[in-house]
């Protein structure tokens, strides 16, 4: 089967039919074999790959070979541990060619390749043996050397308190490489745990990727010892991988959340820090691995200190204007977890009434009645009917949507997109007009991620498999960059995910919402049973900033973001606005395809195996 759109072209065999659920929650099966198409010769022989083209990196002690995660993720440590560098010379240009253990005789071919190259190969036939070929040294040279990891700099973690947004309290996370002033206000996973903030009695770690190893060592040392439990989905070979990772460390417990539809991930972020001076939550879009604290871009909301109740004070008191305290008390018992009843109960004995965003989480489950607004987009949907208002020219309020994930989501748009999803994200206020205005996706190109500070490695983050988009070419006129113009920080690809609605010239938002949550029915939900049905797969977690909430009318959009100062007024958009349109040759990053026509910005080239 072929597909083309203007954004790529792509050949993959019809009797392809995995699950894309089932690819994106990060238990696929192996990734296909691959054909290369390198349109920039005619040669026809075959590019030949061995040791001499493989660069092997020094091992470095402060980093964790441990690989987690999702399969583009572990593609992704696969890639940095033995980078297959750039050819530059042309004689080398050609195809590579190999075929699936089972014989079943399909391939995909380059995005870029011409069509001649886009046929299936013969059941059973075998690539010739390897030869040997010199690497050509004209390359772009690598900003971090041969290491992919680079040390931070000295003041990369600073000992002083970073300067807090006491007003929306949404943070991006520092990147390494990046000129200071984009990190100025911006916070690592060791500012959060700093001393500064409290001193730790307990704390709990809800997260989808944990490096436990790594992630004590962003404890400070004082607090290395204290009681821990992470909140997990891991099950079977990767439940006993992850405990056997907590094996040296007898304070740490778990937690395994219930996943009782096929397909679905705990992919909730969260952190309950417990201090002798008070509770804190962090809600936020990373896992709990060195790679999505290093050079992506992340967001999260930090919760203020919140002071303990006086003894004696009902469960009902200090509660916030948004109902924060309830919903998250909601939202823990629906894991149904002994473990996490002491913290349901510390919650209880804490003042919240300080909190001003609203919490929207997806629990797994099939929901009817009033139950259907509880969770997932229609949480959301609800939320913005009764907190937003209305504005003038709502018809050309554009909805944003950003991710780092996209699930299957039907043949056409109205399937989910277009219908259930945008009708959620289109709600404003009590108004029973429904606009149909812009909606503008982004979602990284193959060049925002070849030119990224990570390179191809950073597609690793961004599993959108061939199989999930060449059944969807639809959704791809909606895509906008992940640009890099003017904040600076978009060469840090995205984990973070956000989704809001804004003026027609983008200095104002009506709404602003940070999550853990992609572009997929899994995360979001999706109707079922005409209507009369909500069905969930997925943990996921975020909040929601609407305006009134602050005693304002719309937030404006901070003018120049970086450097963070004290006269650094707005809220932070991650990215620029406005939005820029995907190109003709702008394609959409796939991770499970070859990307070989250019090298990244460590001389490297993207061949899945």
């Amino acid at each position: 089967m072929s597909q083309g759109s203007q954004h790529g072209k792509w050949s993959v065999s019809s009797s392809e039919d995995d699950d894309d659920e089932l690819r994106l929650s990060g238990k696929s099966s192996k990734p296909p074999q691959l054909t290369v198409s390198n349109h920039s010769s005619l040669s026809s022989s075959i590019l030949d790959i061995d040791s001499s083209s493989v660069e092997k990196k020094p091992e470095r002690s402060q980093v964790s070979t441990l690989v987690v995660g999702s399969e583009a993720r572990q593609q992704a440590a696969k890639n940095q541990t033995n980078p297959i560098k750039y050819e530059s010379s042309p004689s080398l240009a050609g195809k590579r060619k190999a075929d699936p253990p089972d014989g079943s005789g399909w391939a995909l071919s380059d995005s870029d390749g011409d069509e001649d190259a886009k046929s299936n190969p013969p059941p059973g036939r075998k690539a010739p043996s390897p030869k040997r070929k010199k690497v050509g040294d004209a390359r772009p040279p690598s900003p971090h050397g041969r290491v992919y990891y680079i040390d931070e700099p000295d003041d990369f973690f600073e000992s002083s308190v970073p300067r807090l947004d006491d007003t929306f309290r949404f943070y991006l996370n520092k990147v390494t490489g990046l000129d200071r002033k984009y990190n100025s206000g911006a916070l690592h996973v060791r500012d959060i745990l700093s001393p500064l903030f409290g001193t730790l009695k307990e704390s709990v770690q809800f997260n989808y990727c944990f490096d436990i190893a790594w992630m004590l060592q962003q404890y400070p040392p004082e607090f290395r010892d204290r009681p821990i439990l992470i909140v997990h989905g891991d099950k079977r070979e990767a439940k006993a991988r992850l405990v056997q990772q907590a094996q040296p460390f007898s304070h740490i417990r778990f937690c395994q959340a219930k996943l009782d539809i096929a397909f679905g991930t705990h992919h909730t972020k969260m952190m309950l820090l417990w201090y002798e001076e008070g509770f804190r939550v962090i809600i936020l879009t990373s896992n709990l691995i060195r790679a999505d604290w290093y050079q992506k871009t992340q967001g999260m909301w930090m919760s203020p200190l919140f002071p303990r109740l006086p003894k004696g004070s009902s469960d009902t008191c200090g509660e916030s204007p948004t109902f924060f305290k309830r919903d998250l008390l909601e939202y823990l018992a629906s894991y149904r977890a002994a473990e996490l009843e002491e913290w349901i109960q510390r919650i209880k004995e804490h003042d919240l009434s300080e909190t001003r965003v609203y919490l929207v989480g997806s629990t797994p489950g099939r929901y009817v009645g009033p139950d259907m607004e509880r969770w997932g987009h229609l949480r959301l949907r609800k939320l913005l009917y009764e907190h937003t208002n209305c504005v003038p020219d709502e018809d050309q309020w554009p909805v944003v949507g950003q991710f780092s994930s996209i699930g299957s989501m039907g043949v056409d748009k109205t399937k989910w997109l277009a219908g259930e999803f945008q009708r959620t994200l289109t709600t404003l206020g009590k108004a029973s007009h429904r606009p149909n205005p812009p909606v503008h996706l982004l979602y990284p190109s193959v060049e925002d991620v070849r030119m990224s500070l990570e390179g191809y490695p950073a597609g690793g983050s961004l599993p959108y498999s061939i199989q999930t988009a060449q059944k969807q070419l639809w959704l791809h006129s909606y895509f906008h960059r992940w640009q890099a113009d003017t904040t600076g920080r978009t060469h840090a690809m995205p984990h973070i995910k956000t989704y809001m609605r804004a003026s027609p010239d983008f200095t104002q938002l009506a709404w602003f919402l940070v999550t853990s949550a992609n572009l997929s029915k899994a995360a979001w939900g999706a109707l079922e049973k005409n209507n009369t049905q909500v069905m969930i797969r997925s943990y996921e977690l975020g909040v929601l900033y609407v305006p009134p909430a602050f005693n304002m009318k719309t937030f404006q959009v901070r003018k120049n973001p970086f450097p963070v100062s004290s006269s650094s007024s707005g809220f932070l958009v991650p990215f620029d606005l406005p939005p820029t349109c995907y190109t003709t040759k702008d394609q959409p990053w796939i991770w499970n395809i070859p990307y070989s026509q250019a090298p990244d910005t460590h001389g490297n080239v993207w061949v899945p195996s």
